[in-house]
């Protein structure tokens, strides 16, 4: 018996580095999968290597609609749902802000803010319908960065959109604390995965030297590891941890700290 087993759990942003790991450990934990990206193709091709029960939906998560179809599909096809792990999201060039196009801005808080505020517009009215029916609700986890926790040079419109997300998630698990749903953030600093490959690659330079100048302020010296992010987000997810809500959970090397 896992910790998930059973639990209808919906992933946005599933192929990815964060999304698909945590697809792969909720899978390891008997969980039932709803998993949403752009590339319907890469998106089926995933699914079928889970040892899991799924369903899939392509889509954009700037379109309000697929969020609430979203929630329908985990309905139909497994009767509730249980966990949603809103996780897509894009990032900016690394510029200072009067370099930021305003059509890169306007795509960057619609994925990353309104993205996550219309998955959450939809996920809490069935987690509330359920807790008045069965008397439990659901718990979210919202994908942030600690560029929502403080200033973010180069990344100001990214930031911004990450503050955004810490703000939703806390207005909200104040709003539900009492309606059976915890409401809680994942705010990873650098992690290995494709946006900071992009980066390196970027720079032109080794990837030693790159990785050494992105994790400068860093205490721990080091990107973080995707299996580091999935502990954390499989931990604010757990029904055990039952008194967390409305937390900005910081996975940041120690940056934090300074």
């Amino acid at each position: 018996m896992g910790r998930f087993d059973g639990a209808t759990v919906l992933i946005t942003g599933a192929t990815g580095g964060l999304g698909s790991g945590a697809a792969k450990a909720f899978a390891a934990e008997g969980a039932r999968l709803v998993l949403s990206d752009l590339d319907e193709t890469a998106l089926g091709d995933f699914a079928a290597s889970l040892n899991t029960e799924t369903a899939i939906l392509a889509g954009n998560i700037a379109d309000e609609k697929l969020s609430e179809d979203l929630v329908k599909l985990a309905v139909e096809k497994f009767g509730r749902l249980d966990i949603a792990v809103n996780n897509a999201g894009i990032v900016h060039a690394f510029v200072r802000l009067p370099q930021v196009t305003s059509e890169e801005a306007r795509r960057v808080l619609e994925v990353d803010l309104l993205g996550v505020f219309y998955a959450m517009k939809h996920q809490i009215p069935q987690m509330e319908r359920q807790f008045r029916e069965s008397g439990k609700g659901g718990a979210i986890v919202n994908i942030a960065s600690v560029a929502g926790l403080s200033g973010a040079p180069k990344l100001s419109v990214y930031a911004a959109a990450k503050h955004g997300v810490v703000g939703l998630t806390r207005s909200a698990a104040v709003e539900y604390a009492t309606k059976g749903i915890r409401i809680n953030a994942v705010c990873p600093a650098h992690t290995r995965t494709a946006m900071v490959d992009g980066f390196v690659r970027s720079t032109g330079a080794p990837e030693a030297e790159a990785l050494a100048e992105l994790t400068r302020g860093v205490p721990m010296k080091r990107v973080g590891e995707v299996d580091e992010i999935v502990t954390g987000i499989l931990y604010l997810a757990d029904p055990g941890n039952s008194f967390m809500t409305g937390h900005a959970l910081a996975l940041d090397g120690g940056i934090g700290a300074i």
